[in-house]
Order: structure tokens, then sequence, then C-alpha cells
């Protein structure tokens, strides 16, 4: 049964299953890798602006960071389709506009989702 993984360690699964080190990341995302580090290591939450970011440089849907894994498996990348790539264009002007009161409440949001309505 998967355990509670905090977004940073969805982030390294993610990366080491694509073969990426913190530097391929940076070059991808235009991120700082002391900014990846600190997040993969659980010092710093993402805004959802950034892993949108992340979500693309990792070619995975953003959902992707908030879905439950197999303890033993890394993140799985998943092709985007078209779809799926307008909703994160969308999806990235949007939280542009948020303000941090407005993004705390969508991660929120999105970490109730990925509980299950729990949180």
């Amino acid at each position: 049964m998967a355990s509670h993984i905090q977004i940073g360690e969805r982030i390294r699964r993610a990366r080491l299953a694509r073969g990426l080190s913190q530097g391929d990341l940076e070059n991808r995302t235009g991120l700082l890798r002391c900014y990846l580090s600190r997040v993969e290591n659980g010092h710093t939450e993402p805004s959802l602006q950034t892993l949108a970011r992340l979500a693309a440089a990792l070619e995975m849907p953003l959902v992707g960071f908030f879905e439950p894994l197999d303890d033993d498996a890394p993140a799985a990348a998943t092709p985007l389709g078209s779809a799926e790539l307008a909703f994160l264009t969308q999806m990235r002007a949007v939280a542009a506009t948020l303000s941090e009161r407005e993004r705390q409440q969508v991660i929120k949001l999105a970490k109730e989702m990925a509980a299950g309505g729990k949180a």
C-alpha cells in the first residue's frame, strides 16, 4: 500500500525515472539546481506555476504529482496529448495571475483531491 509522499519526493522519482539529473532539470525548467534540491528535500513547496513547469519538463501531466504511486516503482512517463498540453498552457497563464493566497488555496484543494477528500 502506498504511503503519503511529499511533492518533492514525487518530483525526484519522476526525474530519476527519466534518467535526469537536477542539472538536466535546471536546463529544462530554468529553475536553479539549488532550488530544485530544496524542493526535492521538502524544504520548500513549489507554486502551482512551478509545478506546471516541472510537469512540462518531465513530460508528465500536472496531476501526476498528486496521484498515488506504488512505493516500489518510480512515476512512469506519460506522454501528453494536445488537450493536456492546452490545459497546462491555460493553467500556466492562470497561475501567473494568482495571488499567494489563491495559490495556497489551489494547492490545498489539490492536496484534498489527492487524499480523496480527506485533507
